[in-house]
C-alpha cells in the first residue's frame, strides 16, 4: 500500500433476532450507525466526527434501508456536509468490502480518515425483499443463475463430501464458544450495548450434539424450486436450521485512518483482497480472497494468532477446518455466525471488531478476517495488532 493504513478502533452492536420483538427491532438502521459513530467519537477523542467519507455495506437496500442508507445514517449521526456517503452491496462480504474500500482510499492519500462498516436490520428489510429481477432471471445459463445461499451450501457439502457429523460438530463448537464468551469483558470490549440488549440474542446455550443430531434437514424443497438452475441435479440435503446462521439485526463500524490521525491505532492493515468465484461453486470465493490477502501480506495461515472465518453456513467452516488445518484454538474463539447470527451487510465489520478484541485478549500480533458469500463473492483482510483498546 502506498501509505500505511491503520484501524484506530472498531465497534459492533450485539445481534438481535430479526422479528418484531427482537432486541434491536425497535431501533432503525440509521439509528444503529448513529450509536456507533457516537461511541467511536468517545473512544477516539473525536477523530471520527470529521471523516472524509462514510462507507456502509448493506445487502437489502429497500424500505428502511433504501435511499442510500449511508447518506441517511450520515444525517442522523450529524456528520459534516463535506463527508461523502456511499452504500455498497457485495452480498455477505459487504461490510468488509466497505472497510477495504476505506483502506484503499486512505492508502492512496485521498482521505485521512474514513468511517466504514455495515448495517443490516433483517427485521425491517427481510432477505430478498428488494425483489431484484436477477433473483429469478431465467435468461442466464442455468449455472449462472441465482441460487439461495442455503441451497448452494447443501450443494457444496455434496460436492465436497462434507458429512452431517462435521456440520453438527461445527454448529456445536460455535454455540459453545459463543455462550462462553458472551459476558467476557475482554472479548466483548468493543461491543456496544444498545437499549436492553447487552448480549447476543440468538445464542442457544443449551445446544448439545444430541439435540443437533435430532434436527431434520430443512431446505430440501429448494431443490424443486430451483431445479432448472441445478440442471436437474439432486443431492441429499444436509443443512438444518442449526447449520444456517440466524437472520438478525446488527451493525459494525471502524475508523480507518493514516499515520498520525490519532495516538493509539489498534491495528495496522497489512493486506486486503477480494475475489470473485465460480457461481456454481458458491460460497468458496472467500478461500481465494484469503489466499490473496495472505500472499500480499507476506504471511502464512500458520502466522495468524487469531482468525475470524465467517460461518456463512456450517459447510464453509467445516471445509476450512478440514482442508486448511488451522489450529482450532485460533479460529472463531468467540463462536461464529452459526450461533450469533448473520446481519448480512454488517458481517465483515462485526468480524473486524471481534478480531481486534480476540487479539487483545490473547496479546496476539497477527489476525485474519475471511468473508464469503453467494454467487462467487469473497473478501479477506490481514492485520497486525499494535495496541489494545484502553478504556
Amino acid at each position: 500500500m502506498a501509505h500505511p493504513v491503520f484501524i484506530y478502533d472498531a465497534l459492533r452492536t450485539p445481534r438481535g433476532k430479526a422479528r418484531a420483538d427482537g432486541g434491536l427491532a425497535a431501533l432503525t438502521p440509521p439509528g444503529l450507525v448513529q450509536a456507533l459513530v457516537d461511541a467511536l467519537a468517545e473512544r477516539t477523542g473525536g477523530a471520527s466526527r470529521d471523516p472524509g467519507a462514510l462507507l456502509l455495506g448493506c445487502v437489502t437496500q429497500a424500505g428502511a434501508q433504501g435511499g442510500n442508507i449511508a447518506m441517511a445514517a450520515k444525517q442522523h449521526a450529524g456528520l459534516p456536509d463535506t463527508c461523502a456517503a456511499q452504500t455498497l452491496n457485495n452480498y455477505c462480504a459487504s461490510g468488509l468490502s466497505a472497510i477495504g474500500h476505506a483502506v484503499a482510499t486512505v492508502a492512496a492519500g485521498h482521505e485521512r480518515a474514513v468511517l466504514a462498516g455495515g448495517v443490516e436490520m433483517m427485521s425491517r428489510a427481510p432477505f430478498l425483499s428488494d425483489r431484484a429481477e436477477f433473483y429469478g432471471d431465467t435468461s442466464l445459463p442455468p449455472a449462472r443463475r441465482f441460487l439461495p445461499p442455503v441451497l448452494a451450501a447443501d450443494r457444496l457439502a455434496a460436492n465436497e463430501g462434507i458429512t452431517r457429523a462435521e456440520l453438527d460438530a461445527c454448529a456445536f463448537t460455535s454455540q459453545q464458544r459463543a455462550a462462553a464468551s458472551d459476558r467476557d469483558p475482554l472479548l466483548q470490549a468493543s461491543r456496544l450495548d444498545l437499549g436492553a440488549l447487552a448480549g447476543e440474542e440468538c445464542i442457544r446455550p443449551g445446544t448439545t450434539l444430541e439435540s443437533l443430531a435430532q434436527l431434520p434437514p430443512a431446505f430440501g424443497q429448494l431443490q424443486n424450486d430451483y431445479a432448472e438452475a441445478l440442471e436437474g441435479r439432486r443431492f441429499d440435503p444436509l443443512h438444518t436450521l442449526s447449520h444456517a446462521p440466524p437472520v438478525c439485526d446488527g451493525a459494525g463500524l471502524a475508523l480507518i485512518g493514516d499515520e498520525g490521525l490519532g495516538d493509539r491505532p489498534r491495528a495496522r492493515v497489512l493486506a486486503y483482497a477480494e475475489s470473485g468465484g465460480d457461481p456454481a461453486a458458491s460460497l468458496t470465493a472467500g478461500f481465494a480472497a484469503m489466499d490473496k490477502a495472505l500472499a500480499r501480506a507476506g504471511h502464512r495461515l500458520e502466522d495468524m494468532d487469531r482468525i475470524e472465518f465467517m460461518e456463512a453456513f456450517a459447510v464453509t467452516i467445516a471445509r476450512f477446518m478440514r482442508d486448511r488445518s488451522p489450529d482450532p484454538e485460533k479460529v472463531n474463539v468467540c463462536g461464529g455466525h452459526l450461533a450469533k447470527g448473520h446481519p448480512m451487510g454488517a458481517t465483515g465489520a462485526i468480524l473486524t471488531s471481534t478480531l481486534l478484541d480476540a487479539l487483545d485478549a490473547n496479546n496476539g500480533r497477527f489476525g485474519l478476517i475471511v468473508t464469503t458469500g453467494a454467487m462467487g463473492v469473497g473478501a479477506a483482510m490481514v492485520v497486525e495488532r499494535l495496541a489494545p483498546y484502553a478504556a
